[in-house]
């Protein structure tokens, strides 16, 4: 695939057209704290919006040029762009990408629609708002840090942060943009690779019904496939042969993995009966993922992940990234420590993100943020963005791991309560449903209801305590039976003895507070070398354990008070790098031949 620099790289990088057009940078902005602002009209008389924000950074944040961190819980927006008439036959479509909470949009004081989820993408077709040159968007949006029911995962719902909580990403907080697009066009588009058929399944929806869909997939200088299919309806949903897939040898080449992240280049073309044509680009990773004999496996093959804790917050703009080509260094920070993977925690990240880790190889375990109460609102809330969230992102091959909660937030009573129970179950069932082709963990840590992983979180303090619970396969049942890591049961039901486990959070390594420093931590260190022994102490435990399919550390940088990071808030390494790296890539016992199976990889460059 043809590099790509971090600050071209659409929002949407899995469906791109050219000449998208960037709505981010300065916009009128104000507070409404009493709630004014609809009744007062501001949706057509802007003038209240006196104030100026630096979207899409949140209005807390540095960033954003207003810094305000104080609860404000409804935000509006405005700006005013120029695109010249649109040519007969064609739409114009504003995006954005996530927006925290609750949006309304109004464009030329035509109210064009609303979201609800903080978390995902919506767009409009706002075609027949627009004036002759010059456009008008205004935006509330609604952000109650005292409701419970809403997901907001580490979003703190004090005035202050505390503990493990950091401040709150209000309103806009990922990019908006427009394209101009074909009366018929492309509106989604999904890939999923099926290796044992040699085949890719290509799914979508068309914006009217009645073309012919083209899709071309190209690797290198390779075409794979060119086929043609004639769609009667909106919806689609074919098969693409790939022959190169059913060489067993020369396929290799082909395969994606952390290690040799090959991806293949997609065109797809959308040819109505009547008016012009689109034509988009996107991309694919060939890869399968499972387990099976208390393994994960990639490509069928045993794989050890090495994963990290990742929140993806910045001090200066919280859970926005700082810019575009921060999104790429923090892949490759991650890979420099020894990593393979990263599992994002409370956070459905951006695109952009998933798009390094898919081109540079990361494997990414996909979360997303929780409510800190259960109730039928608080489940239809969750359940609906959880979709969303399957909708967008079930393409990106560096996710293999679908993880809806995460240690009981949101159904704090699970083990006593058979309601929360069942919403667990449900969202893995559910999950599994939408995309049958990834592990999923209904809730990571403890209490687990149901997964094809069993995720457990131990903050042991020495790798003796590690061994004692997981140096081999018959403590780890004992543990999962018996041990109350987080102080609840592992596992709600029966134990499949079958099942992968991996610590999927341990470590939390942190230096000793200063005097009168808000200060969150599990193990204290005095330093970069003791950092980097207690790190092997821990780390070797699990690496020696023969039954143990893997691990993720806490965590990849700090965050505010959370002060466990392998990494500082400004992402410079606390300890040598090197000597991480080091730590962290040494042989699994799990794996034996791991070696050789890197040694095949090599060799089909």
């Amino acid at each position: 695939m043809i590099d790509v620099e971090p600050e071209h790289v659409c929002p949407r990088p899995q469906l791109v057209r050219q000449g998208w057009i960037d709505l981010c940078g300065q916009w009128d902005f104000a507070f409404d704290d009493e709630d004014r602002g609809l009744a007062g009209g501001w949706h057509t008389d802007v003038a209240a919006l006196d104030r100026h924000i630096i979207v899409p950074y949140p209005p807390e944040s540095e960033l954003s040029g207003v810094h305000d961190p104080a609860p404000h819980a409804i935000v509006w927006y405005h700006r005013e762009f120029d695109i010249p008439p649109l040519a007969p036959g064609f739409r114009f479509i504003l995006h954005f990408a996530a927006a925290d909470y609750s949006a309304s949009v109004w464009v030329n004081g035509v109210h064009v629609g609303g979201h609800v989820g903080g978390q995902t993408p919506f767009s409009f077709d706002i075609s027949e708002t627009l004036h002759a040159v010059q456009q008008s968007i205004v935006v509330r949006v609604e952000d109650r840090p005292d409701d419970p029911a809403q997901p907001r995962g580490k979003q703190d719902w004090r005035a202050e942060p505390h503990d493990i909580w950091y401040h709150r990403t209000t309103g806009i907080w990922q990019p908006v943009w427009g394209e101009v697009v074909p009366a018929t066009h492309l509106r989604d588009l999904h890939w999923t690779p099926d290796l044992v058929h040699a085949t890719v399944r290509c799914e979508g929806e068309l914006s009217a019904a009645a073309a012919t869909v083209r899709v071309v997939l190209r690797h290198d200088d390779d075409v794979l496939a060119d086929q043609s299919v004639r769609v009667a309806g909106t919806r689609f949903s074919f098969d693409v042969a790939i022959p190169a897939l059913r060489h067993g040898q020369d396929r290799l080449r082909l395969l994606w993995s952390p290690e040799h992240s090959r991806l293949v280049d997609a065109l797809v073309e959308v040819h109505p009966d009547e008016g012009p044509a689109d034509e988009v680009t996107s991309y694919l990773g060939l890869r399968e993922v499972g387990t099976a004999d208390g393994r994960f496996l990639l490509n069928h093959v045993p794989y050890f992940p090495r994963l990290v804790l990742e929140q993806g917050y910045w001090p200066q703009s919280h859970l926005s990234a700082p810019d575009a080509q921060a999104l790429r260094r923090e892949v490759e920070l991650v890979k420099e420590l020894g990593f393979n993977g990263v599992r994002m925690h409370q956070k459905v990240e951006d695109p952009r993100f998933l798009h390094w880790c898919d081109r540079l190889g990361l494997l990414v375990w996909g979360e997303t943020a929780n409510a800190y109460e259960f109730g039928p609102v608080a489940a239809e809330r969750l359940t609906r963005e959880w979709l969303e969230i399957l909708a967008r992102d079930r393409s990106h091959p560096c996710i293999v791991t679908w993880v809806p909660l995460n240690e009981s937030w949101g159904v704090p009573d699970i083990d006593s309560s058979p309601a929360q129970a069942h919403f667990a179950r449900s969202l893995y069932h559910l999950t599994k449903a939408i995309d049958p082709t990834r592990p999923v963990i209904a809730n990571d840590g403890w209490e687990i209801a149901e997964a094809d992983i069993y995720g457990v979180h131990d903050y042991a303090p020495t790798g003796s305590s590690l061994r004692a619970r997981y140096g081999n396969a018959d403590v780890i049942l004992e543990t999962l039976a018996t041990a109350r890591p987080g102080g609840r049961r592992l596992v709600l039901g029966d134990i499949d003895p079958g099942r992968p486990v991996m610590l999927t959070e341990f470590g939390g390594l942190t230096y000793g507070p200063a005097a009168g420093e808000k200060w969150f931590g599990y193990s204290i260190v005095a330093g970069g070398p003791e950092l980097v022994r207690k790190l092997d102490d821990l780390v070797s435990a699990l690496l020696e354990s023969p039954a143990l399919a893997g691990f993720c550390y806490t965590q990849l940088t700090d965050t505010e008070q959370e002060r466990n990071g392998l990494l500082a808030e400004d992402r410079t390494p606390k300890a040598d790098a090197a000597a991480i790296r080091a730590v962290l890539t040494k042989p699994a016992k799990a794996l034996p031949g791991d070696e050789l199976r890197a040694d095949r990889d090599e060799q089909s460059d």
